[in-house]
């Protein structure tokens, strides 16, 4: 019955230490400004997305799954794996360099997008100040591998260590490039649309409310957590004081976030997979 069932993960997993972050909003963000510096990969979300005009929309739906991966029962996750796939399986793209087409399913996107991803998560929890081992570190990518499982990936073809994460950053990155394409999803993702309703409106038409503000501090944030090389790419210096300076940042943030009352800092998936976990197993 999925009331019996913890899902892919559960309680005692590295992949439950890590997602109970709420930080994980900036390594969200973070591995998106990742992805845009693969051309192929950006342009099979420009050119199959509406991120432009429903960006809260797609943010929403994108955490949706997550934790439906992450807390949702067994069936749950793979039935969202599925339609996951069904959705990839019918859409293509065309190469901004050669003009090839492309499907959105292909193995190497599908890799780097689970990657950065999960790359993300870990790397911003730990610089977070979540206490984390070398060893469960690796654990989480292991544990991922059932993740990319869901998207259409063979597990054994998906980095399952940092030192494996590490050696595939190093190959990628021939294939990395700041495009058009990638500087206007830059542009965006620090300064999307704001709901109106959250912005207090200025002199010269502008929104620079206190939302606003909040949302710069997070997505310069995110942009300091990149890799040296990714920030060099973006045309940023990688300088160890840039990596310090998003290093305070962050844990600033996560103390924050740990003040807020648990119904804003955990969703309806996360709750009710503690409760199905309390419930199995009490002792814990």
């Amino acid at each position: 019955m999925d009331s019996d069932d913890l899902g892919l993960f559960g309680p005692g997993s590295v992949t439950w230490k890590v997602h109970e972050e709420p930080i994980l909003i900036v390594a969200g963000l973070r591995s998106l400004y990742l992805q845009a510096l693969h051309p192929r990969a950006m342009a099979g979300v420009a050119q199959n997305s509406s991120y432009q005009t429903d960006a809260w929309g797609r943010l929403v739906r994108t955490a949706g799954y997550v934790a439906t991966t992450i807390y949702g029962t067994t069936a749950e996750a793979e039935a969202a794996g599925r339609r996951l796939r069904t959705l990839h399986a019918r859409l293509r793209a065309r190469d901004p360099f050669t003009g090839e087409e492309f499907r959105i399913d292909d193995p190497e996107l599908l890799r780097w997008v689970h990657v950065t991803e999960v790359e993300s998560f870990v790397s911003t929890a730990r610089r977070a100040g979540l206490a984390l081992t070398d060893d469960e570190v690796d654990g989480y990518y292991t544990e991922q591998r059932r993740a990319a499982a869901l998207v259409g990936l063979d597990p054994a073809d998906v980095p399952s260590t940092a030192a494996e994460v590490d050696d595939y950053y190093r190959r990628i990155r021939r294939d990395l490039r700041m495009t058009r394409e990638a500087a206007e999803t830059a542009l965006f993702l620090t300064v999307p649309p704001i709901p109106w309703k959250l912005n207090l409106p200025v002199k010269l038409g502008l929104h620079l409310g206190p939302p606003r503000w909040a949302y710069l501090g997070i997505a310069g944030t995110a942009l300091g957590l990149l890799p040296a090389w990714a920030r060099r790419l973006y045309g940023g210096l990688g300088l160890p004081t840039t990596a310090l300076s998003a290093d305070l940042s962050v844990r600033a943030l996560r103390l924050a976030l740990a003040a807020l009352p648990r119904r804003y800092r955990e969703g309806p998936l996360q709750q009710a997979a503690k409760e199905r976990a309390a419930r199995l197993t009490p002792a814990a």
